[in-house]
């Protein structure tokens, strides 16, 4: 890939939860890195992602984080020269001063909509086409996916390297779990849990509790905490909480940031996750994996969910691939889960390996930052 020697604007703005943003710092992160493009991230709310990035200074209009020129994206809108590329970050809408600025660009920039994650078979007829122009500036469609045709996943040069080298220590395993606060129970299965509210939370729990082997279950900070609260019968959980029940730990970790997400994730022998950058980053892990999906008005979400499913499963027997099916189903819809966690553990052996499979599988394609350079470099 040649180098380039171009300025980027990625716009994102964060609706109520960490993906918007997970997605964007990612992405603006390693066009600077692997790339050397310069980037500015316009961001309209600096609060969610400090989370994600202590070192964020929410009083800073303008600042510098890892190579990526930071800006804070506000309704007072202050006049500024236009980038080569523009990326409008899940169809957020730029300020229109700004598109003023890309019309009177004497080449006018390239401009894309990074889309939402999805599995389904019409975007991969839709990726790379033009959608609305402002004057003369065109816009076109730019789709993250899982098959050919599509932008690929988010995924950084020798991640799965660093992975595998990390999962092969269990000292650097320890070491970062102790850096947590975390003693793994010996023989004990090692589950994260990073979910919106779930009605089906407590069954689940039930479940693990009532177990003839011992789980560990760490719980980042976040909106599933109310849910654990109620089942444990106690108030106020914050980080460093930690609560067994019969055969089940319960321990609450502060809201870790972004790079140190993927290391907790490595540690894990089953990772449940929201969203959209959580779920591609337990993707990589190589480890089986339960998806919240986020919610959409007229259950939209289910079809996406169907679709990842179909495409995830392929390879699997039909018992495994019913009980990872029936799990997931049952998350989503905030149902019973006892009986789907008793059916994916007796097709544990069979799900661990799939689950890594499926990691080199997807690894095969582009990743996405490399993808949408290369799609710049067609349109030049």
């Amino acid at each position: 890939m040649p180098e380039l020697k171009t300025r980027w604007d990625i716009f994102c703005t964060v609706v109520d939860n960490f993906g918007d943003i997970g997605v964007t710092w990612r992405l603006a992160r390693q066009l600077v890195a692997e790339h050397s493009v310069a980037v500015r991230l316009w961001v309209d709310d600096l609060r969610a992602f400090e989370r994600l990035c202590p070192e964020i200074d929410i009083n800073v209009s303008q600042q510098w984080q890892e190579g990526v020129e930071v800006r804070q994206w506000s309704a007072d809108w202050q006049p500024t020269d236009a980038a080569d590329v523009v990326i409008a970050a899940f169809a957020c809408q730029l300020p229109s001063a700004y598109m003023d600025a890309m019309a009177a660009r004497e080449k006018p920039p390239l401009w894309m909509n990074l889309d939402y994650l999805s599995a389904e078979n019409w975007i991969v007829g839709c990726h790379g086409l033009p959608s609305v122009k402002y004057k003369h500036v065109q816009k076109f469609f730019f789709f993250p996916g899982f098959q050919k045709g599509t932008g690929g996943l988010l995924r950084e040069n020798g991640l799965l390297e660093r992975r595998r080298q990390f999962q092969q220590s269990p000292q650097a395993q320890r070491e970062f779990l102790q850096g947590l606060g975390v003693d793994r129970a010996e023989g004990a299965l090692l589950i994260s849990l990073f979910a919106y509210e779930n009605t089906g939370l407590a069954s689940w729990l039930d479940t693990l509790a009532g177990d003839s082997a011992p789980t560990h279950l760490l719980v980042p900070e976040g909106r599933i905490l109310g849910d654990v609260e109620r089942w444990l019968g106690v108030d106020g959980l914050a980080a460093g909480a930690v609560h067994a029940r019969n055969a089940l730990t319960v321990q609450v970790l502060p809201f870790v940031r972004q790079d140190q997400y993927d290391p907790l994730l490595w540690s894990c022998d089953f990772n449940a996750v929201r969203g959209e950058d959580s779920f591609v980053r337990a993707q990589w892990a190589g480890r089986p994996l339960l998806w919240h999906i986020y919610q959409q008005e007229e259950d939209v979400h289910l079809d996406k969910l169907e679709a990842f499913l179909e495409r995830y499963v392929k390879g699997l027997s039909q018992p495994a691939s019913e009980a990872i099916s029936g799990l997931w189903r049952a998350w989503n819809a905030g149902e019973t889960m006892t009986d789907h966690w008793q059916s994916t553990r007796k097709h544990w052996p069979e799900l661990q390996k799939h689950a890594e499979a499926w990691c080199l599988e997807q690894a095969l394609q582009a990743d996405l930052a490399a993808a949408l350079v290369q799609f710049y470099v067609n349109w030049i």
